[in-house]
């Protein structure tokens, strides 16, 4: 074990690339702000996995074996830690995670790219990560937030929301997201009377939703997490009656959301990554009733498993430093369309020397810095359910 340890990543990874079996971390919130996320997150991902090993056509025959671990979300400690003993005690090939932004990026600069480790983040979209230095090691299926930001402002003001008020939970997710919508929304003449940071986990809200309703606003904007302080602020806003309306971005639409409050937010809107293409279809006929393919994020942790994949059969390589070349490649083609449930079709047409052009679950295309181009589903609560009403 001790030289196990001691041993280079690249020795690991290379003995890896020689085994029956290739492991593929999964590294997401498990537990913490998005842990009810996760659930159908993970599921995404090694739904992905289940249907290459079905196939029996990867890398001559190699079975994918999934490694859990637990980001936590917000603790960086904990999910570099994570990190690194997927690579150094797991031998991963790649790493489909992390999770939330902040934790993402602290793991990018602090493991993945000191080890040549490629990582695709399902749901990490603070802009800021979108200029991190990465050696051609990240990419993310969702869009950033700066292109969140511009959506919901237009979801707002076509619906005559001219002055909102607005919370974002105190991470660089929430706060990338609250400054992309601020300059959106006042760009287009709206009014946005207050931006505060909260914290998550308080006992009592109170003073948090005084001070917003103090600032008033037809509508409160929670950029929060739908098992954390988001859920605290919109809590206090129905007790205290300062706020009935809320606009909710994507880590507020959730299960969560709706078994907390229910009916109670009916009119309340929203917004998240999702597409009404093909794929998207396809990937729920697939799935059936395995897990929820429309949860937040489930479709994108499948993409970035299989994305993972296909890039290693492309390279003919489990190596991170040999296959991310091909990353882009298998993504955004040309090549054969690929949807859901066609993966190994996909293997089967790189390993005789083919291109494939992945469209996925999610419509995936690339843009040069990694990030995806991406497009959001529109949601409004009816009857305590989030109804579909409109692609962006």
């Amino acid at each position: 074990m001790k030289k196990l340890l001691l041993a280079s990543a690249a020795t690991l990874l290379a003995t890896a690339a020689t085994a029956e079996d290739v492991k593929l971390g999964v590294l997401l919130g498990f537990t913490g702000p998005i842990e009810s996320m996760a659930v159908n997150m993970g599921a995404g991902a090694e739904w992905a996995i289940k249907e290459i090993n079905e196939s029996g056509k990867f890398m001559d025959g190699a079975t994918v074996v999934p490694v859990r671990a637990d980001s936590t979300c917000i603790d960086s400690a904990a999910a570099t830690a994570a990190a690194e003993r997927l690579i150094t005690s797991e031998g991963v090939a790649g790493i489909m995670g992390a999770a939330c932004s902040g934790v993402t990026g602290a793991v990018l600069a602090n493991v993945a790219r000191p080890n040549g480790m490629v990582m695709i983040s399902p749901s990490a979209t603070s802009p800021a990560l979108s200029e991190a230095e990465d050696d051609g090691l990240f990419f993310r299926t969702p869009p950033s937030d700066a292109r969140q930001g511009v959506v919901m402002a237009e979801i707002l003001k076509e619906k005559g929301v001219n002055s909102v008020a607005l919370t974002y939970t105190n991470n660089d997710y929430g706060k990338g997201l609250a400054d992309s919508f601020q300059a959106a929304f006042e760009g287009m003449g709206g009014e946005v009377t207050i931006s505060a940071a909260h914290e998550d986990d308080k006992a009592d809200y109170s003073a948090e939703v005084g001070a917003l309703a103090s600032a008033g606003g037809e509508v409160l904007v929670v950029a929060g997490y739908a098992d954390r302080g988001g859920a605290g602020i919109v809590q206090a806003s129905l007790d205290t009656g300062a706020f009935d309306t809320f606009h909710f971005p994507d880590g507020m639409v959730s299960d969560a959301t709706i078994g907390k409050f229910g009916a109670d937010v009916d009119g309340s809107g929203g917004q998240l990554p999702g597409s009404d293409s093909p794929g998207a279809e396809k990937f729920a006929e697939v799935v059936g009733d395995a897990f929820d393919p429309t949860s937040i994020f489930a479709a994108e942790s499948y993409d970035a498993a299989a994305i993972l994949l296909m890039a290693m059969q492309a390279a003919g390589s489990t190596d991170p430093k040999v296959y991310k070349d091909k990353v882009m490649e298998v993504a955004n083609g040309p090549g054969e369309e690929i949807l859901p449930g066609e993966l190994g079709k996909a293997l089967e047409i790189l390993a005789g020397g083919g291109d494939v052009d992945y469209v996925g679950a999610t419509a995936v295309e690339f843009l040069e810095n990694g990030d995806s181009a991406g497009s959001f589903r529109e949601v409004v609560m009816e009857g305590g359910e989030f109804k579909t009403v409109g692609y962006r």
